[in-house]
């Protein structure tokens, strides 16, 4: 296998070139991932990215993240840990929009408990350099406001980083910065190209997505295409402290689906499972279906909440009943033995 280094760009159908050399195959995978959007701004380069924060040598004192979402969620857990002073700067309603809201509610008193300093809908209007810092604009209901920073982190979002690719070259459509892609992850217009992961926005922008969308094409080019990629019971999970997950659909996407069910939630600050990790923050929402006993969505926030959600994904996945899970027993004490209380 021969491994070149560079930014690639397609030159032809089935060509590219890599920092000046041409390569050409039969097949080629994109799997360029996905990179900050443009927030359009002044003075966004002074932007630093999740990558640039996660190699510092040393933790800047006051750090301002703009956007509120995963990265903003886990990087201020840590560093508000490590002693640096985290302000989060976010434009929506509230943070964690992929979450449930009465979870990421009862998670927020655990961002003020350790002094993050979360600022809603709240608009980031320019970044300035200033010696060695910066001075963050934003506005907030009509009222202007300015931050005091030593780094500026990027958490606003991101996109699959697909432009510098040169697809009209590579005679690759898209449209509004998504490949179109036929149901085995393989251009429409050029079928010598697949895509996976955040490139091909098909599954949740998530790691094991990543992974899934890699052995399906693979499946694919060695064997033609009659491998579909198989999204049902994908978990996920912000890694604040304590983590918060989710899998399957939100109160309002079941209604909005005309589904019937039930729904159990309780803030459970006094189960066994918290009070043995002195931790305050714990509690579930669980939907099932009223007729089949399905299980339609769990969402966590607590001990072990990053690991019990694969339990519900599994079940999910594989068409097991509220009832056939609640019946099993697990392994106590451990955080999946709450399972059954949940349904």
């Amino acid at each position: 296998m021969d491994t070149y280094h560079g930014h690639a760009r397609f030159t032809g159908r089935n060509s590219l070139a890599v920092d000046g050399q041409s390569l050409a195959a039969r097949h080629v995978l994109i799997a360029a991932g996905a990179e900050p959007i443009t927030l359009g701004i002044p003075g966004e380069e002074h932007f630093a990215t999740n990558e640039d924060f996660l190699a510092l040598e040393r933790l800047p004192r006051r750090i301002v993240l703009v956007g509120g979402g995963y990265i903003a969620a886990e990087f201020s857990h840590i560093a508000a840990r490590a002693g640096a002073q985290m302000t989060v700067l976010q434009r929506g309603e509230r943070m964690l929009d992929g979450f449930d809201s009465d979870l990421v509610g009862w998670l927020m008193e655990k961002f003020r408990e350790i002094g993050v300093d979360v600022r809603l809908q709240t608009t980031v209007n320019a970044i300035e350099k200033r010696g060695s810092g910066f001075i963050v604009r934003a506005s907030s209901g009509g009222a202007e406001a300015t931050f005091d920073a030593d780094l500026v982190v990027h958490s606003a979002g991101r996109a699959p980083a697909l432009e510098a690719l040169d697809l009209e070259a590579g005679g690759i459509a898209a449209q509004k910065g998504r490949l179109e892609l036929n149901e085995y992850l393989q251009s429409t217009s050029n079928p010598a190209v697949y895509a996976a992961g955040d490139a091909a926005q098909k599954g949740p922008p998530l790691t094991p997505v990543s992974s899934h969308d890699a052995k399906v094409v693979a499946i694919n080019l060695l064997e033609g295409n009659r491998q579909r990629p198989d999204y049902r019971g994908v978990p996920s999970v912000a890694f604040t402290i304590p983590p918060i997950a989710a899998v399957g659909l939100s109160e309002h996407e079941a209604r909005a689906q005309g589904l019937k069910f039930r729904t159990k939630s309780q803030k459970a600050s006094d189960w066994f499972t918290a009070r043995q990790a002195a931790e305050k923050i714990y509690g579930f929402k669980v939907l099932v279906e009223e007729n089949t006993g399905r299980i339609l969505g769990a969402h966590l926030l607590g001990p072990h909440a990053d690991e019990v959600i694969n339990l519900f994904a599994l079940a999910m996945r594989h068409g097991m009943t509220a009832e056939a899970v609640a019946t099993t027993m697990f392994a106590y004490p451990t955080g999946a033995s709450d399972i059954g209380y949940m349904l």
